[in-house]
């Protein structure tokens, strides 16, 4: 049985990846959706989780304060939700590499520093 390069794909870090994020409650988001990964790899290989921010086209988002814009490759634009840290079981929930792909340095600084104005966990 031969294995495709594939099952080894593991999240990393700046990545923007696909998972499922249903089941859900209430106002969370449904379905199938993008996430900028947060977390290392090395942490998503040795947990089997992922951390990070939930990405959505939807335009209500265009004027929250939360939301960090995201162009895509094609001119589409997606919004980073930095109030809404996720964290999945990645292989339970299909997680996928999404064509935006991987190397989002810049947009992950920007989004972390939100995140940190929101929680303000990075203060002594």
């Amino acid at each position: 049985m031969s294995t495709s390069k594939s099952a080894f794909w593991v999240p990393d870090r700046a990545e923007i990846i696909f998972v499922q994020y249903s089941p859900h409650v209430g106002a969370e988001m449904p379905d199938d959706h993008p996430m900028l990964v947060i977390s290392t790899k090395a942490f998503a290989e040795k947990t089997g989780v992922v951390v990070g921010f939930p990405m959505t086209h939807s335009a209500q988002h265009a004027d929250n304060p939360f939301a960090i814009t995201a162009p895509g490759a094609r001119g589409e634009i997606g919004y980073v939700l930095t109030h809404q840290p996720k964290s999945f079981d990645w292989r339970q929930r299909n997680a996928r590499p999404h064509s935006w792909g991987t190397g989002h340095t810049k947009l992950l600084s920007v989004a972390l520093k939100r995140f940190d104005t929101i929680f303000n966990i990075c203060a002594p």
